[in-house]
C-alpha cells in the first residue's frame, strides 16, 4: 500500500522532466562503467530497517532514496551515506512492486541522473555495480542484457540485492533490482515507479 506525502509531487516532478533516450544501443565499453562506478559510489546508500539492510540510491536532491521495501519500516528507516547514519521519513512503500522510497533530512544531496524508458528496457544493455566479495577489494560493474518478465519487471543475470540500482552506458539509474532470483535479479524500471508515483499523488 502506498503512503504519499509531501514530497511525492517534487519527485514526480524531477522525474517528469527526465528524457529518454530510443533507439539500439551498443554494449556498454570500458569507460562506460567507469563512469557507472563513479557515478554509483556517490550516490549510493544503504539503507536499514528494524529487520533488514541493503542497498539504495539517491534519486532526488532533496534526499529522496529509492530502495527495496523489505529495507524499511513502517514509517521510517536509516540511511547511510558518506560515513554518517541519517533518520529517513517512509514516503511510498509498496509490497506490489516492492520497492520503497524514503526521504533523509533537508540538505543537499547527490542524487544519481535518471532515464526514463517508456518503451522498457527488454533487450537493452543495463549496468550493475557488483559488490566487493572480500574486504579490500573494489567494486565491480558488469552489463547484462534486460531479459523479459511478468509485466512490469525484467529479469538480468546480475547477482545483486534487493534495492540495488541499474543504469544505462551513460551512468544514468534506469531500474532497480527488487528480488535475487539464482544467479540473477528481478528488477523494476523506473517508469514504473513513476506510474505509481503519479497514482499516489492523484487525488
Amino acid at each position: 500500500m502506498f503512503r504519499p506525502l509531501v514530497l511525492i509531487p517534487a519527485l514526480l516532478c524531477f522525474l517528469l522532466a527526465l528524457p529518454s533516450r530510443a533507439g539500439t544501443e551498443a554494449r556498454p565499453s570500458r569507460a562506460d562503467l567507469q563512469r557507472v562506478l563513479e557515478l554509483h559510489t556517490r550516490s549510493s546508500v544503504r539503507v536499514r530497517g528494524p529487520q533488514h539492510a541493503g542497498p539504495g540510491i539517491i534519486v532526488g536532491a532533496d534526499g529522496q532514496v529509492l530502495t527495496a521495501v523489505s529495507h524499511v519500516g513502517p514509517q521510517s528507516a536509516q540511511v547511510e551515506h558518506a560515513g554518517n547514519a541519517l533518520m529517513a521519513r517512509v514516503v511510498l512503500s509498496s509490497t506490489v512492486l516492492q520497492v520503497a522510497v524514503v526521504a533523509g533530512p533537508q540538505g543537499v544531496w547527490p542524487a544519481a541522473p535518471v532515464r526514463l524508458v517508456p518503451e522498457g528496457l527488454v533487450g537493452r544493455w543495463v549496468v550493475g555495480v557488483m559488490p566487493a566479495r572480500k574486504k579490500g577489494q573494489r567494486e565491480t560493474p558488469k552489463a547484462a542484457l534486460a531479459k523479459a518478465a511478468p509485466a512490469p519487471f525484467f529479469d538480468v543475470e546480475l547477482t545483486l540485492a534487493p534495492g540495488s540500482p541499474l543504469y544505462d552506458g551513460d551512468g544514468r539509474l534506469v531500474g532497480v533490482v527488487v528480488e535475487r532470483r539464482g544467479r540473477g535479479a528481478r528488477a523494476l524500471p523506473l517508469t514504473a515507479v513513476k506510474a505509481e508515483l503519479a497514482s499516489a499523488d492523484a487525488p
